[in-house]
């Protein structure tokens, strides 16, 4: 395993692609430093395997974090620039890990563009919403009577100042027809 990710630490170091991995790497690499802190705990602590062993680690884990750290910057500007997430060059926690950032860069891009074009920024919240969470919370700025969500599930009915949860469909109408406003809910 020592090999493998000296390989791939120093194709990531010295290329500037990024270089791909097999989709189990990082749970292959902990098991061996798991490996690694195991198997020195039974050897004296001042014996020579120990002291190998010690520096084994620490080279896997400075190996590790550059390799992680040159990882990252790659993935950044290879998704901010084309907004495509190589999945087969990643293992499988970099892949989903980079799932919501390429919907954040294309949400944000989204955004933006619509500011620029002096849209609706309640609108350009909506449509983000809709592609992340399908659900978005109201305030309300009258009385509602109970309605029927985009979900076939009853709403409401919602007084004024009330705050709820709906479904996007229905959250769109309800902020055009100023009947609701979003809530940014953190």
């Amino acid at each position: 395993m020592y090999d493998e990710l000296y390989a791939a630490w120093r194709r990531e170091v010295e290329d500037a692609t990024l270089g791909g991995l097999p989709p189990d790497f990082y749970v292959r690499i902990a098991d061996y430093m798991k490996r690694i802190g195991e198997e020195g705990k039974m050897f004296d602590k001042k014996s020579v395997k120990v002291t190998l062993l010690n520096h084994e680690s620490q080279n896997v884990q400075r190996m590790l974090e550059e390799l992680l750290w040159a990882r990252y910057k790659k993935l950044v500007k290879t998704i901010t620039q084309n907004q495509q997430l190589p999945t087969e060059l990643l293992s499988v926690e970099e892949a989903k890990i980079c799932e919501s950032f390429v919907t954040f860069a294309g949400d944000y891009q989204k955004f933006a563009k619509s500011l620029l074009l002096g849209q609706n920024l309640q609108a350009a919240k909506l449509e983000t919403a809709e592609v992340i969470h399908k659900r978005v919370t109201l305030r309300f700025l009258k009385n509602i009577p109970a309605i029927m969500g985009g979900d076939m599930k009853p709403y409401g009915p919602f007084m004024v100042e009330d705050v709820a949860s709906l479904p996007v469909e229905n959250a769109k109408i309800l902020v055009k027809q100023g009947l609701a406003v979003l809530v940014e809910v953190s």
